[in-house]
């Protein structure tokens, strides 16, 4: 003989059951919208966490995942104690700073600057022509770097070595690997990057700024006191996730920019993984890194989310 209680919970589930069909019914284009994007992270993002386990145990082919034998963090004690963890730890953040601190920045200018123009066929001219080069792969990037920098005949070659009085291979100096790929960074995704905040704007409220007109506000303090306040939760969530991504630099762009000369700080995380995975066949150490490169991340995204919170701000969770 059952009781009441035992009888409540399927009357309780059934209804919940009843209302997830019909919610599936209802926005059954949405979900139908969303099934690319869950098929993506599911076969590319979730699915090879299972291969992660390799990052544990030495890892043979011949004997699959299961049958290698288990390690522990001795791959990650390697890493941590290899001679070049301070190089590529050092030249991993300087990239990752001056992406931070400059690129990210940048975006932000420039979606003020466009949001500031008035006559729409200029605006849509200019957000057209920096959306453009998004577009183009790293190779084409690359390569119209090595075109405008090639000793004796690029154009921004002749400019910089009358500016600065040096007639050094800029492509293979290794004084010159950060800034050239700063440039490509800022000209390749700095119009991209502006979308979202061109969205976030122009949700602001115009009465905002009329009201500040009235009481005598030049531009520069409309910026100020509205338009940057009413952006700062996007700008928050931007940089939480902008800084869960500092360790990962971006293989092609840095593989193709490095050689032999300036390889010294060219070397990051990502062709590290590359090399030591890919080329030289140490699988289980590979992974280890990469993992390693993870962890961090999530630790990263976890304190930027706690300092904004810290700080009034609306993070991601």
């Amino acid at each position: 003989m059952t009781t009441a209680l035992e009888a409540d919970p399927p009357r309780v589930r059934k209804p919940a059951r009843r209302r997830l069909r019909q919610d599936v019914v209802r926005y059954r284009w949405l979900f139908l919208l969303m099934l690319p994007g869950v098929v993506y992270f599911a076969l590319f993002r979730f699915w090879p966490m299972y291969g992660a386990r390799i990052a544990f145990k030495n890892y043979i082919p011949f004997l699959g995942i299961d049958g290698s034998e288990w390690v522990g963090f001795a791959h990650f004690q390697a890493f941590l104690s290899n001679p070049d963890f301070p190089r590529l730890l050092v030249n991993t953040l300087v990239i990752a700073a001056l992406s931070l601190f400059i690129a990210f920045p940048l975006t932000i200018v420039l979606a003020l600057l466009l949001n500031e123009l008035r006559l729409q066929i200029l605006k849509r001219t200019v957000q057209t022509l920096v959306y453009i080069p998004h577009f183009l792969s790293w190779t084409v990037v690359v390569s119209i770097t090595a075109l405008l920098f090639a000793i004796d005949t690029g154009p921004l070659w002749t400019f910089f070595a009358g500016l600065f009085g040096t007639d050094a291979n800029m492509l293979a100096d290794p004084d010159w690997f950060r800034p050239l790929v700063l440039m490509q960074m800022v000209w390749k995704d700095t119009g991209w990057g502006t979308i979202i905040f061109l969205a976030a704007l122009a949700g602001v409220d115009q009465e905002q700024y009329e009201a500040a007109i009235i009481d005598g506000a030049g531009r520069w303090q409309r910026v100020w006191n509205i338009t940057i306040p009413s952006i700062l939760p996007t700008i928050v969530v931007l940089l939480i996730l902008h800084t869960g991504q500092i360790l990962n630099t971006g293989f092609e762009q840095i593989y193709l920019m490095s050689n032999s000369l300036n390889r010294t700080v060219a070397d990051v995380f990502d062709t590290y993984v590359y090399f030591a995975g890919i080329e030289q066949g140490a699988y289980s150490y590979s992974t280890a890194v990469g993992l390693f490169k993870a962890l961090v991340g999530l630790v990263l995204i976890f304190g930027t989310n706690w300092l904004a919170k810290r700080f009034n701000q609306q993070g991601i969770f």
